[in-house]
């Protein structure tokens, strides 16, 4: 059974894009993830988003996909809402992958925008209606043209949100204004998928966040949304700016390759990455753990 949620909150407030562990030999830790998981979800996230990008999904098979959703739900399907990352550019391979990840128990979809073959604004519309089409579960859509190359334009969103399944849209657009005229005029559930602007976009309308460095400073941003939805804004903005060095470390280079340093520094369990991902250089290790001190991380 999924968690509780509400229809402004539908994943929660609070959710980690998770990192996919790997053994030494580059093959799924399925107990790794397991217990990355469960440590995520004691720090305070609400949903895991599991074989998405930072979940290195454009190099895992479908078999594997399956796989990590059943062991995630596993660990803590009845804690937290477990959201599968279906996305890709070929709506048919989406919607299989939606099949069955609603049969492994997952309780919601991440489908981000077709990448690289450019569909007009059509194209996505039909693209996103036939995956919230093709099974039960909600579906948040992820809007971040800087890897996708199309962004979501407001009326598409609009347009999408009259699906009854469409409830949410994790926004890695980057453009506060555009953003405040899609929440105004969808009601979706609007999540940050940006962690430099997690706060700017709660002001505008946002509901939470899908974050990457939650990894190592969730309680901090549950801080951060709590102290906002008080009317504390002072607090969040000192929150906010604490964690500036954070969110500029974590993004020095590909964020799955700093997310993943970070957590190997930390104990937890995180592996190598695949190809054409490439481990931290030891300068870049060095700076990393410089950004995240400065930010009250402690390794």
């Amino acid at each position: 059974m999924a968690p509780t949620s509400t229809p402004q909150t539908p994943f929660g407030r609070v959710l980690t894009a998770m990192v996919t562990p790997l053994t030494a030999d580059g093959a799924l830790d399925l107990d790794g993830a397991q217990r990355l998981a469960a440590h995520l979800v004691d720090a305070g996230n609400d949903g895991l988003i599991v074989n998405g990008t930072t979940g290195e999904s454009p190099t895992t098979s479908d078999a594997e996909k399956t796989e990590l959703v059943r062991a995630v739900v596993e660990a803590v399907g009845d804690r937290a809402h477990v959201v599968a990352g279906v996305g890709t550019n070929d709506t048919r391979h989406s919607i299989e992958l939606a099949r069955a990840a609603e049969k492994t128990g997952a309780h919601g979809l991440l489908t981000v925008t077709p990448y690289y073959n450019k569909p007009p604004q059509e194209g996505l519309y039909r693209h996103f209606t036939a995956i919230a089409d093709a099974t039960e579960l909600p579906v948040m859509l992820y809007d971040i043209p800087g890897r996708s190359g199309v962004p979501i334009n407001t009326e598409t969103i609009v347009a999408l949100a009259d699906h009854p399944r469409i409830v949410a849209n994790k926004d890695a657009k980057g453009d506060l204004g555009r953003a405040s005229w899609a929440i105004a005029r969808s009601g979706l559930a609007w999540y940050s998928g940006d962690d430099m602007l997690n706060l700017p976009l709660l002001s505008v309308g946002a509901v939470g966040f899908v974050s990457v460095v939650s990894h190592v400073v969730t309680p901090e941003l549950r801080a951060m949304l709590d102290a906002h939805l008080t009317g504390d804004v002072r607090k969040a903005t000192e929150i906010h700016q604490k964690l500036l060095p954070v969110f500029t470390g974590m993004f020095r280079t590909q964020g799955v390759i700093t997310t993943k340093a970070a957590l190997t520094l930390q104990g937890l369990p995180a592996g190598p990455l695949r190809l054409p991902l490439v481990e931290l250089s030891p300068e870049e290790t060095h700076q990393l753990k410089i950004d995240l001190a400065a930010g009250g991380v402690h390794l």
